[in-house]
């Protein structure tokens, strides 16, 4: 009321003297007397700045600066390392054939799921199951001549010559007919691992060798992401450790955790890799994705954090805060309280002394403060 007051005399006091010299003021005008005009303003001027200091002397009513407040509280802080890598799957598999010859069957399209063991193809054989057959017929005769001879030669009839030659034969006969099979079965292209057929890369009907990928199957069911991390954090990051994994492209958060970390340093960057285990239960993660990580490498269980903008710095590079004492209702004093700040994280920063839980501390509007200066919240 006393400040309205002061400031209702001024304006009162300074119409007057503008209606006192309101007509000398408009013949100065019509006159162009330039310097009579600016000996007239400074005058003015001159009035105004004593009133306003009279004004500041009389007026012990002080304005109450409006801010925010926050209440210092323990929390758990977690800090992280934000580095990017890729989806990948141990289990993305180019199917080779160990034969050569014309791909006579494709039992598979792209897309199908397979399971392991199940035959997708036949290459043509050449006439080898032919040969196996013959060679079956020999290693039977083989064996009855075998087993005909040993019955004489326990009986002590016949030399040990010709019982040791029928052995031979047999055991000869059986291990070609063994090595023509193991061919054979090269003719035959079964699937490695469970998985989908993600691309034919043969045809039917086209001439196959060893080299040459027939089909491409991929297990999605086992997916992780791999990346390198800087030297500087070997030891803090172990297997088990939380890792928070966003992939951009589908604007999917997935929760992993380090399944397993090198033991060798990368001398060319001084990084060493990691991998991710990261649950696909969606199934939208394919191999080469890119994803974006978030790996805790530090945690306070128990720590005093504020936000990153209410800690200020000032000329002598002191960080502080304003802490509101004297607490009255919804207002209080304005105090300077120098801090020691930690780690930063998502606009957080952890304060390692200089506030203590359960203090309020100004939020916003602290650009405006200073010592003492009360406030209102």
């Amino acid at each position: 009321m006393r400040k309205i007051f002061f400031m209702t005399a001024a304006l009162a006091l300074l119409a007057a003297c503008g209606n006192k010299d309101n007509k000398s003021t408009e013949a100065l005008i019509k006159a162009g007397n330039v310097a009579a005009m600016k000996e007239k303003r400074s005058a003015l001027q001159t009035e105004i700045g004593q009133l306003s200091e009279a004004i500041a002397k009389l007026d012990t009513v002080k304005e109450l600066a409006l801010v925010s407040v926050a209440t210092v509280k323990d929390t758990v802080f977690n800090h992280y390392v934000e580095i990017q890598g890729s989806v990948d799957t141990k289990e993305n598999l180019i199917i080779y054939p160990q034969y050569q010859g014309t791909l006579l069957t494709l039992n598979v399209t792209a897309g199908q799921k397979v399971s392991k063991g199940q035959v997708i193809g036949k290459i043509d054989d050449g006439g080898l199951s032919q040969q196996v057959a013959q060679l079956e017929t020999q290693a039977a005769l083989a064996k009855t001549t075998f087993e005909r001879q040993k019955r004489l030669w326990d009986q002590k009839i016949g030399s040990e010559i010709q019982y040791l030659q029928a052995q031979t034969n047999m055991v000869s006969q059986q291990k070609a007919v063994q090595q023509l099979k193991a061919q054979l079965a090269r003719t035959v292209i079964t699937a490695p691992i469970s998985g989908v057929v993600d691309d034919i890369i043969t045809e039917r009907g086209e001439v196959v060798t060893p080299g040459q990928g027939i089909v491409r199957i991929v297990n999605l069911g086992n997916m992780y992401v791999k990346t390198s991390v800087p030297e500087a954090y070997v030891g803090k990051l172990k297997i088990g450790t939380p890792v928070t994994v966003t992939l951009p492209s589908i604007n999917k958060t997935y929760m992993g955790k380090v399944r397993q970390v090198a033991n060798n340093i990368n001398p060319a960057n001084r990084s060493f890799n990691i991998e991710v285990s990261v649950p696909n239960t969606d199934n939208l993660l394919r191999p080469n994705q890119v994803a974006q990580l978030k790996i805790v490498d530090y945690t306070n269980n128990k720590a005093l954090v504020l936000p990153t903008n209410v800690v200020q710095e000032d000329a002598k590079g002191q960080k502080y805060v304003y802490v509101v004492t004297e607490v009255k209702g919804q207002s209080g004093i304005a105090k300077k309280a120098l801090v020691k700040p930690g780690q930063n994280s998502s606009n957080y920063t952890e304060i390692l002394s200089g506030v203590s839980a359960g203090e309020t501390v100004v939020s916003e509007g602290a650009s405006t403060l200073s010592e003492g200066m009360k406030v209102n919240f």
